[in-house]
């Protein structure tokens, strides 16, 4: 089976990316609530619908602030690009690639 078709396959069963926590208030932050539908529309083909990884490297699990230690750090790489990372800065808007970092950094 080509690498794709595996790929596809393992898209197509992943399940839903994790729910954003709700506050004291009872109500969701809707910056996180943009960063998961932005993530399970754009990164979870690749870093898994949980951030276990697959194409792309895993992001749950891992230390992201010791790698990415500001939040621009990683909203540079997700706008920019990097290696095999495809720069997302034509196909989002600035609020969405900082809601997906946070996503990212807070709820995975």
């Amino acid at each position: 089976m080509p690498a794709i078709s595996v790929l596809l396959l393992v898209s197509a069963c992943a399940g839903p990316s994790p729910e954003v926590p709700v506050g004291p208030d009872g109500v969701a932050d809707p910056v996180l609530q943009l960063g998961r539908d932005v993530y399970s529309g754009s990164c979870q083909q690749c870093h898994g619908s949980a951030g276990e990884g697959g194409a792309g490297p895993r992001l749950n699990g891992r230390d992201l602030d010791e790698d990415y230690p500001q939040l621009t750090d990683l909203i540079e790489i997700i706008s920019g690009g990097r290696e095999r990372m495809p720069s997302f800065s034509s196909s989002l808007s600035e609020a969405s690639i900082t809601a997906v970092a946070r996503y990212v950094r807070e709820v995975l």
